[in-house]
């Protein structure tokens, strides 16, 4: 008999494998989103081994269906991306609930994950605060080198900034420990001024 988080896992993988998006990683194909809550699950637990199962949950739902809400349908400023960040967190954390009730978790249990899907409280919820810097590990290991590519230096110092802002000491120490090319270990030392 399946647990309702064997349950869940399944679901919310086989709803992230229908992104039409491909990312190639190690020479294969994934899709995308699927490919990132794998790397979100993983990174987690290396990280955090004894993670609660609603921060587990919440690590492989953090993009669950993203490609379903276009960057392109908000206004291409900072106010729409802010806009659609705000909209994708609510949109993560039903899809979600959705599957999650489906799987025969109560009501707390659903609660707390959307809790932490919307990222609410962030540096007062200690898990919170573990699931961000989780995103921003992932981010840093698979999704800095791309954005090298797209932006000039001085915006791609603070991207990486912000990105240190968001995580705690436990995540500062993590990333170092990142295997980076010495382009990129550069750009992030200079600008954390290390």
């Amino acid at each position: 008999m399946n647990t309702p988080f064997q349950k869940a896992s399944e679901w919310i993988d086989a709803e992230n494998a229908q992104d039409p998006n491909i990312e190639t990683d190690q020479n294969k194909e994934y899709p995308k989103e699927l490919l990132y809550s794998d790397r979100m699950y993983k990174r987690l637990m290396d990280f955090e081994p004894n993670a609660s199962e609603e921060i587990q949950i919440a690590s492989k739902a953090q993009h669950i269906c993203r490609w379903k809400v276009a960057r392109e349908s908000y206004p291409m400023d900072r106010v729409g991306y802010l806009k659609w960040r705000e909209e994708l967190k609510k949109f993560h954390s039903k899809t979600t609930a959705e599957i999650l009730e489906k799987a025969g978790y109560d009501q707390a249990f659903i609660d707390r994950v959307s809790f932490l899907i919307e990222k609410k409280l962030l540096k007062k919820d200690a898990e919170t605060q573990l699931l961000e810097d989780v995103i921003c590990l992932v981010f840093l290991e698979y999704y800095l080198e791309p954005f090298v590519h797209k932006h000039d230096e001085e915006k791609l110092k603070n991207i990486i900034k912000k990105t240190w802002d968001k995580m705690s000491d436990k995540g500062h120490q993590e990333a170092l420990k990142i295997s980076y090319s010495e382009e990129n270990l550069n750009l992030i030392k200079a600008s954390l001024g290390l």
